[in-house]
């Protein structure tokens, strides 16, 4: 049986991306007609690493910011929520002295943090609150109160 392959491989397992299409006829009802952006993964990590201390960043957002840097209608969100999720365990598995990725300043669309990200709910809202932020309980699910404001550009 062969060892499983680290997070970091993992990320550098997609040597076809970026990538630019039309947006598939399935999408078109809700985006319309146009381009999406497909990201890399070292994308993602790059958009991710740019936020700075005190400041957020939402997957959408990023999904966004690689439509502009590529000139799309559109960034795949779903492949950016992907690579995010992969950034934040490659993070975590990495040398600390490389310096880390701020994964937990990326937060999913409304400001709510995620479960999937290492060491679930508790390590990301420990990292965000030690910056400063304030995290809400609403049911089941977190959220960086007004993270609106403290939102960073990715590009």
């Amino acid at each position: 049986m062969s060892a499983r392959k680290s997070w970091h491989d993992r990320l550098a397992s997609y040597p076809h991306l970026p990538s630019v299409k039309e947006i598939p006829v399935a999408m078109r009802a809700r985006h319309g007609e146009g381009t999406i952006a497909t990201p890399s993964p070292q994308e993602v990590e790059a958009a991710m690493r740019s936020i700075p201390e005190g400041r957020l960043a939402t997957v959408m957002g990023i999904g966004e910011d690689i439509a502009v840097r590529h000139g799309t209608t559109i960034g795949c969100t779903v492949t950016t929520a992907i690579f995010a999720h992969m950034v934040a365990h490659a993070a975590e598995e990495a040398p600390k002295a490389e310096g880390q990725t701020p994964w937990w300043r990326t937060l999913k669309v409304g400001g709510e943090l995620n479960p999937k990200y290492p060491g679930g709910i508790e390590a990301q809202m420990t990292k965000l609150e030690a910056e400063g932020h304030t995290v809400v309980q609403r049911g089941k699910r977190y959220f960086v109160e007004d993270f609106a404001k403290k939102l960073a550009g990715t590009h």
